[in-house]
């Protein structure tokens, strides 16, 4: 296993390819990995638990911004 490989863990996408979605589980897996840091940042005391859930949730919006771009989920 590479250095980068273990840093930057990547799932193959496993749903019906179409690609906006791959696009959207690309961007889920950064949200993933970025929740993972931040987590890792507050329980080892470089975060407060306040800052913590502000980087989360701005990452969450982020996500919620890309999905509603990508218009993945929608019914139309």
């Amino acid at each position: 296993m590479t250095k980068t490989a273990f840093l930057y863990p990547y799932a193959r996408y496993h749903g019906e390819f179409t690609p906006t979605a791959f696009l959207f589980n690309a961007n889920l897996q950064e949200f993933a990995y970025q929740v993972g840091i931040t987590c890792s940042l507050q329980t080892g005391g470089k975060l407060s638990p306040t800052e913590a859930f502000q980087q989360i949730e701005a990452l969450w919006h982020q996500l919620q911004v890309a999905k509603e771009q990508l218009e993945v989920g929608d019914r139309r």
